[in-house]
């Protein structure tokens, strides 16, 4: 309870500290705002209190009580401010109490006084200590999955780390094996246009020497000419005696003068020009159509996102081995991470679809097609929604969602495998090209983007994507 110096300073009426005390008639003292409000209700001037009339429309402020009440609040503040315990606004009672359904402290003047009993009606009230000891425990509680969270995204920071450095690798790698490819091409359009330029030399020569030999004709023909024209012009000039005698043999000369003339003169042969259109005629298509029978297309490229840690892709992605060894990836969404499995690098939605994966000599092989949405991390990935064939204890096998765990034969050990893939018609087909031979057919209803996928669990052969040949079809356009 308060103490009675305190009591002195509480109005009786909403047992709150007086703020404007006016004295009565009768000597009780009432706050102002109280005791209007009081008449108002009642409809006449009497004391709350003894219910004597007042003889006063407006009662006189109490100036020494409001003075002790506004010199008590002082003096309360004052406590507060230095840090002394923690004491009652309304009546300097310690806060031993704690409302719960308001989430404040009170004390015990609080809970009895009539105005603020109306104010926490119905409402419970615990120990402060009782609700700092619960509540202490449940920051506990929060504290420790703060922490454990904390601690989690600390690891995760270093996942993101490693991720980062991964990518810088990825890329200075990527890089490296970007400029040796170009290289490749640089180098062999480099050797076409010295090996055309060659040949445009070779030509060079061949007619410059063609038209050498022309010319060392042409002056033999035209120094003969020259030397029977002199000896005409100067059988002309002599006298008529020496012309005379001369004439005598004038049959000889006429004879040896229409042989001359008659003679052909030395003509330029056809093709003494350099073959121009030879090599510039469709050079960049030329050139194209010779690179075509050196390098290789493949019609799947394997994701190394997707593949598992203990795998190992060859630089072209075409290819695959398995290790024992688990290499320092980051375990990023895409990633396969219990199984050793490697997806396509291009999903399908559409369209016939078709793949060759040399098995060679390997005894632990699956490849076939999955969903988009298959479960890549844990054990799950095989159980629901991949077609396959595989090849695991000397024995083949397939597996869809609609027919789980069928075993089939060959007549002789599978070296190639082809998978087409018709998209449309919903049907994934297995077949040995080598003999030309249908495995087996799934029939199925697909109803979102598909990837192909290769399973290598052996260490002494790898599976191979096959090259297909490329054929170039001219057409014309009207």
């Amino acid at each position: 309870m308060a103490s009675a110096a305190e009591d002195d300073y509480i109005c009786p009426v909403c047992s709150e500290i007086f703020k404007v005390p006016v004295l009565l008639t009768c000597s009780h003292s009432i706050c102002k705002e109280c005791l209007q409000q009081f008449w108002k209700i009642k409809g006449t001037q009497e004391c709350p209190l003894c219910r004597r009339r007042s003889s006063r429309d407006d009662p006189p402020v109490n100036l020494t009580l409001k003075n002790l009440c506004e010199s008590f609040l002082k003096e309360r503040n004052e406590k507060r401010s230095s840090g002394s315990e923690e004491i009652c606004s309304l009546h300097s009672e310690k806060l031993k109490l704690f409302c719960l359904e308001d989430k404040q402290p009170v004390c015990l003047v609080c809970i009895n006084s009539q105005k603020r009993l109306r104010e926490h009606d119905n409402h419970k009230f615990r120990p402060i200590s009782e609700v700092v000891s619960l509540y202490k425990e449940e920051l506990n509680t929060a504290l420790k999955s703060l922490q454990q969270k904390l601690q989690h995204n600390e690891k995760q920071k270093g996942e993101f780390e490693k991720t980062a450095q991964h990518i810088n690798a990825q890329a200075e790698h990527t890089e490296r094996q970007i400029k040796e490819e170009f290289e490749k091409l640089h180098q062999f359009l480099r050797d076409e246009e010295e090996a055309t330029i060659t040949a445009l030399r070779e030509e060079e020569e061949q007619k410059k020497q063609r038209m050498k030999e022309k010319l060392e004709e042409m002056n033999t023909h035209i120094s003969a000419l020259s030397h029977t024209i002199r000896d005409m012009e100067e059988m002309m000039k002599d006298n008529d005696l020496s012309f005379l005698k001369v004439t005598n043999q004038s049959g000889f000369i006429l004879l040896f003068l229409r042989v001359q003339i008659s003679q052909p003169d030395p003509r330029m042969s056809s093709g003494a020009l350099i073959h121009v259109s030879r090599y510039l005629g469709n050079l960049p298509f030329r050139v194209w159509k010779k690179m075509l029978e050196t390098v290789q297309h493949t019609p799947l490229t394997l994701d190394p996102n997707t593949a598992d840690p203990r795998l190992t892709l060859s630089a072209d992605l075409t290819s695959v081995w398995f290790s024992d060894d688990d290499k320092t990836l980051p375990d990023n969404p895409e990633r396969i991470d219990e199984y050793p499995c490697v997806l396509g690098s291009e999903g399908f939605n559409s369209g016939t679809h078709c793949w060759d994966v040399e098995v060679g000599d390997n005894i632990d092989w699956i490849l076939g097609i999955t969903t988009a949405s298959n479960q890549r991390k844990g054990l799950d990935f095989f159980k629901s929604n991949v077609w396959y064939v595989q090849y695991i204890n000397s024995k083949y096998g397939s597996k869809s969602p609609e027919q789980p765990g069928t075993v089939f034969t060959v007549k002789q050990k599978l070296q190639c495998v082809r998978v087409q893939l018709d998209y449309d018609r919903e049907t994934v087909s297995f077949s040995d090209p080598e003999t030309n031979t249908h495995l087996l057919t799934f029939r199925t209803s697909f109803t979102e983007t598909v990837f192909p996928f290769l399973c290598n669990v052996s260490t002494t052969s790898p599976l191979k994507i096959l090259p297909v040949k490329l054929f170039i079809k001219a057409e014309n356009h009207s």
